[in-house]
């Protein structure tokens, strides 16, 4: 019995949009707080290795390091530096392409080191998460070596910065008098603001993929892609089913694979690749319940379908290298 529509709006839309509208909150309250106290200069020591190479200004740093902790605060900080100016189109989506590896940093902790390598077992678990470190790692890299080629000074305006905190120096420092509580109340104003301009589209664009995604049965669009994949790379037939859940459930999916592995139908090179195809077919789920409403609700539609462009991508060509570079072994 399908879930009616009250149901799946209070059960998953609203809590995800509060937990996303937090979350933007956050990051962009804690951009302005970088930069009222002087912050950026320290932060851009750090991540200048990046930055400096891939043309971006410091301040990006900040918004880098902070996807490791939260994905949704450091797309909040680009967003904002976006709308200020700081940064023209061509430049954030360079900055979005090199936070991936950032992005994927925080999933070891809260969700492979955890979850999936206990029910793979260290020996595919550790394979499986190297791999997709390395593919985090390589678009991230590509990132770096799009902006050397593609940015220059006309794709920045260091000096945009002062629409977030008016007295900002150049340099980062802070040249008003405002007191400790008024920088942090005028920081957090910031943020809220930041999140009822957006807040709209996000709920709209939400409700919107997730009535289509529960009423609508993506499993046979899936499946259908699942089983020449599966065929091509001469994988076992039970790679079919475990690629169609993996698609839509990652635990579920490695669940499935685990005592197939145990029973020798697969090794770990196939079941790693099994995994990998899993995560390409897994696009057709993943960006209409997860990257449409989360980029259209940041981004709006027009940019935002230029950064799931781009992430997708560049996702899918790097899988796809790791993927033949393991059956080729």
């Amino acid at each position: 019995m399908e879930p009616s529509v009250v149901s799946v709006l209070v059960g998953e839309v609203l809590p995800r949009v509060l937990v996303i509208a937090v979350a933007i909150a956050g990051g962009v309250a804690f951009a302005n707080v970088l930069v009222a106290f002087g912050a950026i200069r320290y932060i851009a020591s750090l991540s200048r290795p990046l930055t400096g190479p891939a043309n971006l200004p410091d301040e990006v740093g900040s918004a880098i390091l902070t996807t490791a902790a939260s994905t949704t605060a450091g797309y909040g900080m680009l967003a904002e530096y976006r709308d200020s100016g700081l940064l023209d189109d061509r430049a954030t989506l360079v900055a979005v392409t090199i936070n991936t590896f950032f992005g994927f940093v925080q999933h070891i902790f809260t969700f492979y080191a955890p979850v999936l390598i206990p029910i793979l077992g260290l020996h595919v678990g550790l394979l499986y998460v190297s791999l997709r470190a390395g593919i985090a790692l390589a678009i991230t890299a590509t990132g770096v070596v799009a902006g050397a080629l593609l940015l220059s000074d006309r794709n920045v305006d260091p000096t945009a910065t002062r629409e977030i905190d008016p007295e900002a120096r150049a340099d980062g420092g802070v040249a008003d008098d405002r007191s400790v509580r008024e920088k942090l109340s005028d920081s957090g104003r910031a943020g809220v603001e930041k999140t009822w301009e957006i807040l709209p589209r996000l709920a709209v664009v939400y409700t919107a993929v997730v009535l289509l995604t529960t009423y609508y049965d993506l499993e046979s669009v899936t499946g259908g892609a699942a089983d020449p994949l599966a065929t091509l790379t001469g994988l076992p037939s039970a790679a079919v089913p475990v690629i169609v859940i993996f698609a839509f459930d990652t635990t579920s999916g490695a669940l499935a694979i685990a005592p197939l592995i145990d029973d020798g139908i697969f090794t770990a090179r196939t079941a790693v690749a099994t995994m990998l195809l899993g995560g390409i077919v897994s696009f057709t789920v993943s960006t209409f319940k997860r990257s449409i409403p989360f980029q259209y609700g940041i981004w709006g539609a027009e940019f935002g379908t230029k950064v799931i462009v781009v992430n997708t991508t560049l996702k899918v060509l790097w899988i796809a290298v790791a993927l033949i570079a393991l059956l080729a072994l």
